[in-house]
């Protein structure tokens, strides 16, 4: 069976989640399967996005489990002002669409994984959970996906910094964007202690001192536009 690519280790006391899916029959398997994880309780259930926000800002659950596509502005349209303005609480995406367009956007919104509705209970328990203590966590098809854009697709930085890793020429990019490692995390799926150890890489590779620098020579090479 395949299982989910989780980015750190999963350790969590208790958690409070919010289901926010437009199916009934789906939310009840989420609900049934919530209650079979110990220290996790269900606060709500919403079948819109704007359902989502308002609940979101009510309830502040440490978790949302957000399907895309759903009535009211749907899924995606609701993360990002639940990340805004309730930044704390860490939103799963759960959904049918594996599609590139879906899984980035979904990514720059500020969501922290993405699986399929078709992952087995026994993984997807794992995805509730791992992105509960803050990690990240993707379906194998959206981790391949991932990988492929960001490791395989050429790249003009890839030929100006042929030294770096191309999810290290990533964050440069995004840093020399002016992003801070907190968005540069929500962006590129990744934890914030991993947008660290790679800013870390890329001074150490470009022989720089600090960010200040490695971002001056990115914009330099004509990153971050």
């Amino acid at each position: 069976m395949s299982k989910c690519v989780c980015l750190g280790e999963t350790r969590i006391d208790s958690l409070t989640i919010l289901i926010a899916d437009d199916h009934p029959v789906f939310r009840k398997g989420l609900r049934t399967l919530i209650a079979t994880i110990p220290n996790t309780e269900l606060v709500g259930e919403v079948a819109t996005g704007e359902e989502a926000v308002v609940q979101a800002e009510k309830l502040q659950p440490d978790v949302i489990l957000m399907d895309l596509q759903m009535p009211g502005g749907g899924g995606l349209a609701a993360i990002r002002p639940i990340v805004e303005t309730s930044p704390h609480i860490r939103i799963l995406v759960i959904t049918m669409f594996e599609d590139d367009n879906s899984v980035f956007a979904a990514m720059r919104a500020g969501a922290r994984g993405y699986v399929l509705k078709d992952t087995s209970d026994e993984e997807m328990e794992r995805a509730i959970l791992a992105v509960g203590s803050g990690e990240a966590i993707f379906s194998p098809a959206i981790a391949e996906r991932m990988i492929h854009f960001f490791d395989v697709r050429p790249s003009e930085a890839g030929a100006l910094f042929p030294e770096l890793t191309a999810s290290e020429r990533n964050v440069l990019n995004l840093m020399a964007q002016g992003a801070d490692n907190k968005t540069i995390a929500n962006q590129l799926g990744f934890t914030i202690k991993t947008v660290r150890n790679y800013s870390s890489n890329i001074f150490s590779k470009l022989q720089v001192a600090d960010r200040a620098q490695a971002i001056v020579k990115a914009r330099d090479a004509g990153l971050g536009r």
